[in-house]
């Protein structure tokens, strides 16, 4: 199926509405039940294209694009549409406060074997919703940045000024969340760490080296982040002292939630929308303190949209919060460095080894993509080269084969699970407060698709790009195949019976908005890949110079023998001719073969006139 994020994301929202949208109001309806991250995903579903796609946005209501109208028409009409996302906008703000503080809990979405979660453990906020919230909020923040409401409603002008304040607290919260989610998990030689400290030099250990080797050849490779480390990240995280032992292995990241050793953070209350400093700055944690690379994966797309053109643009952050997304950042560049690092080290990629094998000696295909994901935003950040993307390439179609979206599905084939129900990661630590928690994964092939699209963003190799488009595009099919059927959710997403047919499940019925968001997410980095410019082949601009060269000179030629007061046809064509050729010439850098097609199309049409010319000659 060819890829095409407007259709696809209009087909979507139309399917949205009319799951979400009953009897003239907004209902927080899905698989799971209502919490933060799922309300959240629910109304990305429809705010997150409309504040990163240009052609799709809503903020303007004379200007709202007529496809769009019509696939939102059951929400209102132009007008009233702007005026429906405040509504629910402020519903979902009100519906995730608690206690006049922003609420970040997974109630539907953590599971446990048995008894239910305690109600401490539905409070605990997980990196997943600071991460979403940083992403809605900043949508949300912009949109009503754009837009303008009519000057004779005083009231819509003074709610608006409350949803920013209020938004502004949710977003100054998720980013004190997640800074104190971030963890430096130092790992030595005693012997309740010799577990870990095996599993994290077996996995880079590709050729069998004496330990001592590895380890010296690691602390060399990730001398600059650990002296960081220890210089530069103050806020929110106790780095353990024994980092400056270089004998020390160390990983990075995100736990699921504020980890057990987290520090507190103190906001300037004169810089921020809080008059009081929040229970978030100072709750004691009790995520296991190490990283879990899903966390991590969420944590930097979350600060992705922190450091996005749009959120510097419209000046989205106040003071704090600039001061806090520096912070983020600094943890940003460490952590895509620090396990760019990891999965490049050696002659032979440990990233090339599936599957990926944590430190806690779980392993999975799906950790594979979930390093691959960090690698291709490390990629992006920094000049990648050739070969990193086509080893990257191969890592994908890979991952596409023993994840089953380019292969068939065999009967008890194990790799289904990682679809349905999902990977399983236990929540280090959440036992403390009630039965051990636990939380699936799901979205392996969104994932996948999203991370093909960065990369194909990236590849400056024209096959390189061409197998990562196809592999995106085999993966949409894959997703596509998973839409409901059936219902006023028909078009969302997830029903895998029709791909699992093995596996004995009802049909569903209600939209799974964790793998919708997922989706919506994919087709968004679809539509910013397909803005950049395509492929310059230098050989396509040498072939396109050549003929350039020679239609400016028969152009020149026939020019000389034209009288400049003729008006005939074959002084149009001329004029047409010459119009192309200065076409071509200005585009020939950035687009050799659309510039060679026209500079052909000129060469055409004057051999055809040097031909009429010689005619009329002979004639004569």
């Amino acid at each position: 199926m060819r890829i095409q994020p407007r259709r696809q994301i209009l087909d979507i929202w139309r399917s949205v509405i009319r799951s979400s949208f009953q009897n003239g109001s907004w209902e927080w309806r899905g698989r799971d039940e209502s919490n933060s991250i799922s309300d959240a995903e629910q109304l990305l579903c429809l705010l997150y294209p409309a504040t990163e796609v240009p052609a799709l946005a809503l903020d303007q209501p004379d200007i709202i694009a007529e496809d769009a109208t019509k696939a939102l028409e059951r929400f209102g009409d132009p007008r009233t549409i702007p005026y429906r996302v405040i509504e629910v906008i402020e519903d979902y703000l009100r519906r995730n406060t608690v206690d006049g503080e922003p609420h970040f809990g997974g109630r539907g979405y953590l599971v446990t074997d048995g008894p239910e979660p305690s109600e401490e453990q539905l409070r605990l906020g997980l990196v997943e919703s600071y991460s979403m919230s940083v992403s809605l909020c900043l949508a949300a923040l912009g949109f009503l940045r754009l837009y303008k409401p009519p000057s004779r409603r005083p009231a819509l002008v003074a709610k608006i000024g409350v949803l920013q304040t209020e938004l502004s607290k949710r977003l100054t919260a998720a980013l004190v969340g997640m800074l104190r989610s971030f963890v430096v998990n130092t790992v030595g030689i005693e012997e309740a760490d010799r577990p870990v400290r095996a599993a994290m030099l077996a996995m880079v250990n590709q050729r069998d080296d004496p330990d001592q080797i590895v380890v010296s050849r690691l602390r060399d490779r990730l001398q600059r982040v650990r002296n960081r480390l220890l210089e530069d990240v103050r806020t929110g995280v106790t780095v353990d002292g024994d980092l400056e032992e270089e004998s020390r292995l160390f990983e990075i990241g995100w736990g699921w939630g504020i980890v057990s050793n987290a520090t507190a953070v103190d906001l300037d209350l004169d810089k921020c929308a809080f008059d009081e400093q929040p229970s978030i700055c100072t709750v004691a944690g009790v995520a296991e303190a190490r990283p879990y690379l899903y966390s991590t994966v969420l944590a930097l797309d979350g600060i992705n949209d922190l450091r996005s053109q749009r959120t510097l643009e419209l000046n989205l952050l106040d003071d704090e919060q600039r001061r806090l997304t520096e912070a983020l950042r600094i943890r940003f560049d460490l952590t895509q460095r620090y396990w760019s690092t990891i999965a490049r080290f050696g002659e032979v990629w440990p990233l090339e080894d599936i599957p990926w094998r944590t430190s806690d000696g779980d392993e999975s295909d799906y950790y594979s993509l979930l390093v691959s994901a960090v690698l291709v935003q490390d990629l992006e950040t920094r000049q990648a080269t050739d070969d990193d993307l086509n080893r990257a390439v191969v890592v994908f179609e890979s991952l596409a084969q023993r994840g089953r979206i380019t292969r068939r599905v065999t009967q008890d084939d194990p790799s289904v699970e990682m679809h349905v129900p999902g990977v399983r990661m236990r929540l280090g630590g959440s036992a403390e407060l009630g039965p051990q928690l636990y939380w699936y994964a799901r979205d392996f092939a969104p994932l996948l698709m999203k991370r093909c699209l960065q990369a194909a963003a990236l590849s400056g190799n024209r096959d390189s790009r061409d197998r990562l488009m196809r592999l995106a595009k085999a993966t949409l099919d894959h997703l596509m195949a998973r839409r409901l059927e059936s219902g006023d959710a028909a078009g969302l997403w997830d029903d895998p019976t029709p791909l699992f047919p093995h596996e004995t499940r009802p049909a569903e019925k209600e939209p799974s908005w964790y793998l919708t968001e997922r989706v919506i997410e994919a087709l968004i980095t679809a539509a910013r890949t397909f803005e950049a410019e395509p492929l310059r082949s230098p050989g396509m601009r040498a072939r396109a110079e050549e003929v350039l060269h020679e239609a400016e000179q028969l152009l020149n030629r026939l020019l000389l023998d034209s009288d400049i007061d003729d008006t005939s046809a074959r002084s149009v064509r001329l004029a047409e001719i010459e119009t192309k050729l200065n076409r071509a010439a200005d585009i020939l850098i950035e687009r050799p073969a659309t510039a060679n097609a026209l500079a052909l199309e000129t060469l055409r049409g004057l051999d055809e006139l040097a031909v009429a010319r010689d005619n009329a000659a002979r004639s004569a």
